[in-house]
């Protein structure tokens, strides 16, 4: 084998292996190829592309080299809807006499084209995302507008009656609950149904209690929101900052976590103790973060070793249909649908994994009933 054969050889090898891992040869490809955006590939000026379309996300490779007389090929290399062709650097004397060819060998040495076929080995085009209707689109955005505008005027309320919710009632704040519950309300009543079974497990406003439930939407505060209870939620330290929102969450007495501070998380576990001690009622959400396919995940002990210590009970609570309507990621939606809440029976406990362990099964079997 020549030496211009083995060089070409194991070209063709390192395009094979750039092709699998686009990383590995970079001096041809400027950018990553496996996006969800088109990518710019630099080829080099030897190479003739031509593209085609990609039957499957899980594209072939089959790797033919032979020589070829006169020097036209000397190695192909094919993948499904893309074919490379390697030109030898072989002297010619009749290449030149077409003026076209003379003028395509003074192009540049590299030459960037824009290609179609960026993501098509990704896995995420393996799973499109279904088509966001118009209508989701609008009534998302009908829903922000009506939210938005009965928060302006709701907030001029709740700074009104801060001064007097601090000297009577600094600790449950009732009354911004009462005031939430109606932003709530206004909010969530002309876009879907609400429907609510066991109010009757629900303690009384004097009975301070752990809440729990599933999280699988933007839309669960809204709904927990319109049980009217004086609750505490956590929240992270980065939503107070918001305009309208944050200030009403500061004044309702809203607990702040930063997720990543072990320091923060240990205050937070604090402030809802002495929330409890003082008669006020607290409300977890387990999982810790919204769940993206609906299902429901590990539950963690804090909230119920905070129960455990005040010896408080602990009121599991399930939530149905939020995460079809403004699913995780797609808060600028929403689409038709009902949501259901279910109250459960308070469970008492002094041990904290027992009650973590039969809050979470009530939840997940009243989901499997549900689903």
């Amino acid at each position: 084998m020549s030496k211009s054969h083995a060089c070409l050889i194991r070209d063709s090898a390192m395009d094979v292996a750039s092709a699998r891992s686009i990383a590995s040869h970079p001096p041809y490809f400027g950018k990553p190829i496996c996006s969800s955006q088109s990518s710019l590939i630099r080829i080099s000026r030897d190479k003739v592309c031509s593209f085609g379309r990609i039957s499957n996300a899980m594209a072939s490779f089959n790797t033919s080299l032979h020589a070829v007389p006169n020097g036209k090929y000397m190695g192909e290399t094919t993948r499904t809807g893309v074919q490379w062709r390697y030109h030898s650097l072989r002297w010619d004397p009749y290449r030149f006499h077409d003026k076209k060819s003379h003028r395509l060998s003074e192009l540049a040495r590299t030459i960037t084209v824009r290609s179609d076929l960026s993501g098509a080995a990704t896995p995420e085009s393996s799973y499109p995302e279904p088509e966001i209707k118009l209508s989701s689109r609008l009534r998302g955005i009908c829903f922000c507008v009506v939210a938005g505008i009965s928060a302006i005027f709701l907030i001029v309320l709740m700074i009104i009656g801060h001064p007097f919710v601090l000297l009577f009632d600094r600790y449950r704040r009732k009354f911004h609950h009462f005031i939430a519950k109606i932003w709530a309300s206004i909010s969530i009543y002309p876009f879907y149904k609400l429907s609510i079974e066991g109010l009757e497990n629900l303690p009384s406003s004097d009975t301070p209690a752990v809440y729990v439930s599933n999280h699988q939407s933007f839309l669960d505060i809204y709904t927990l929101l319109s049980l009217g209870k004086s609750f505490k939620f956590i929240s992270k330290t980065g939503i107070f900052v918001i305009p309208i929102i944050g200030w009403a969450m500061f004044m309702m007495g809203v607990v702040p976590l930063k997720r990543m501070d072990p320091r923060s998380q240990l205050d937070c576990l604090k402030r809802c103790m002495e929330l409890l001690k003082k008669g006020a009622s607290v409300f977890f959400f387990p999982e810790g973060t919204r769940s993206k396919d609906g299902r429901l995940g590990p539950f963690k002990k804090g909230a119920f070793t905070v129960a455990v210590k005040t010896g408080v009970p602990v009121v599991p609570i399930t939530l149905m249909g939020t995460g079809k309507i403004m699913p995780t990621g797609s808060e600028g939606i929403l689409n038709h649908g009902n949501v259901r809440v279910i109250i459960h029976k308070p469970i008492y406990g002094s041990k904290a994994d027992v009650l973590c362990n039969e809050a979470r099964s009530k939840i997940a079997e009243s989901m499997d009933l549900l689903s």
